[in-house]
Parts: C-alpha cells; structure tokens; sequence
C-alpha cells in the first residue's frame, strides 16, 4: 500500500535531502501514510477517501454514523477491510431499510484530507439543519484543559511523522478515554466516533477534544456522537459556530496555555 517502508502503523520511512547551510544532508524521512479507502455497502461503492491506513474499521463504522448512513451501531452487521492494490476496500453490511435510504442518496465520490461535505451535491443538502447533541451536560474549564494537555501524550503516530490530527473523547473530569489520529481531521473524529460506538456509553457525558481547526463538519460529527461540547487548539470558523449553536454543543477554540475562548453555548462551560 506504500512504495515507502514501513515503520509504525501510519507512518512510512522515505528517501530525502535535506537542505542546510553547509550542503544538502541524505537520509531518511518518517512520513505520515495516506492511501485511498473505498467505502462499500452492501456491494455498492459509495465513497472513496484518502486516510491513514490505521484503525480502518473504527473510521468506517464511525463514518456510517455521523453521515447518518445508519442511526445506530446495531444497523451495522459487519465490516470487511481488505488491501486492494494500493489501498483499501471496506465492505460493509447494514440494514436493508438503511441501504435503502442510502441508495436514494447514493453518489460514488473522491475526498481528500480535509475533505469538504462528503456525498452532497446541492447547497440545500450541505446547510440542512445539524439535528441536535442529547447531551445537557456543562463541561468544567479545568476538564477542557486537562484533556488537552493529555492529547499530546496519546498522538503515538505524529511523534513518529508529525503530520497527523488527533481526536479524543473525554469524561466531565477531562479524563481521556480514547483517541484516534489521521492525516484527515475528519477522518481523525470518525475513527473517534468508530471507536465510542463500541463501548458502553450509556448515560455518560462526555466532550471531544481535537487538535485542528473547528469547520462545520467537525461540530457536525461531534453533536452526531452526542458531545456536549467540541475543543480545539485552533480557531473556528463561522459555520461551525452557527452550526454549534443550533445543535446545542459548546464550541471552544484556541485552548492553549491555560486559556480558551468560548464561541458557543458559554453557559455550558463553567469557571
């Protein structure tokens, strides 16, 4: 799946020159991994994507759930990853009722890291109402903190390659209970969202963490996941507030150094 060799999961090693002021230097690069994922449902492609070939089927239950491919994990009855040529196929089998309604939507697609909205081809369809968190929950100031200073530690791919996202799901008290990492921010929450779908969650508040910007489709994918809140190390954008504010979850961004800024629901994160 890659022409370079391998080194970790995610990470390849690959032939570089680098440039200094006393003469080019060769050697060896760790890069991050990217190959092509296509996404099959019961024997029909639906999307190809470009991530890290990591934690594939957590990215592809993941993805089915906050596309709202399925409602729930249960519509899921089996996933097949399987190397094809350079990438990826995963085969995935859901509920008849449930492919029924992805066949009426169905549009073979190619995403890229930091894709934009994937499988919409109207503007209707691209800004349709976000349905809403379930989560009431307030998450504390100091939990926010907590949970990212600890991503850092859980990002074992980037400190091999530093190229790639991190998404983390955390307890009121701002413990972390899982993380992914992708080249893809998106990809990096779904892998999340893969992996939350697998434990017991049941009554458990929580918030996510993410080491990116904030866009529409991160606040979108997190209020799917029922957050009560999404973080970021950097800015928002406009969308994503309008988006957090109308599905009830606290956006904050540029939690760095002891500080943050609040942009939606304020009064969901306390002092």
């Amino acid at each position: 799946m890659s022409d370079g060799v391998p080194v970790k999961r995610g990470s390849v090693r690959r032939a570089a020159r680098r440039l200094t002021p006393d003469g080019a230097e060769i050697g060896d690069e760790v890069v991050a991994e990217e190959v092509a994922v296509a996404l099959v449902y019961n024997g029909i492609s639906h999307a190809v994507m470009m991530a890290t070939p990591c934690d594939i089927e957590d990215f592809a239950r993941g993805f089915t759930l906050t596309e709202h491919i399925v409602d729930k994990p249960s519509e899921i009855f089996d996933i097949e990853a399987e190397p094809v040529g350079r990438g990826i196929e995963v085969r995935l089998r859901i509920a008849g009722q449930r492919m029924a309604g992805l066949q009426e939507r169905r549009r073979t697609l190619a995403g890229r890291t930091g894709c934009g909205l994937c499988g919409i081809d109207s503007l209707d369809a691209a800004l349709r109402p976000v349905p809403a968190t379930r989560s009431t929950a307030s998450v504390p100031r100091a939990a926010i903190a907590r949970a990212m200073a600890a991503l850092p530690a859980e990002q074992r791919i980037n400190r091999d390659n530093g190229a790639t996202h991190a998404a983390g799901w955390a307890t009121l008290d701002g413990i972390l209970l899982a993380v992914r990492e992708d080249v893809g921010r998106h990809n990096a929450l779904d892998k999340l969202a893969g992996a939350l779908s697998k434990l017991d969650r049941e009554g458990a508040d929580g918030f996510v963490v993410v080491t990116s910007r904030c866009s529409y489709e991160m606040v979108q994918k997190a209020a799917a996941i029922d957050a009560a809140a999404i973080a970021s190390v950097s800015a928002p954008t406009s969308l994503a507030i309008e988006t957090a504010e109308q599905a009830g979850l606290a956006l904050v961004a540029f939690v760095r150094d002891d500080r943050l800024t609040v942009y939606a629901h304020g009064e969901r994160i306390k002092a």
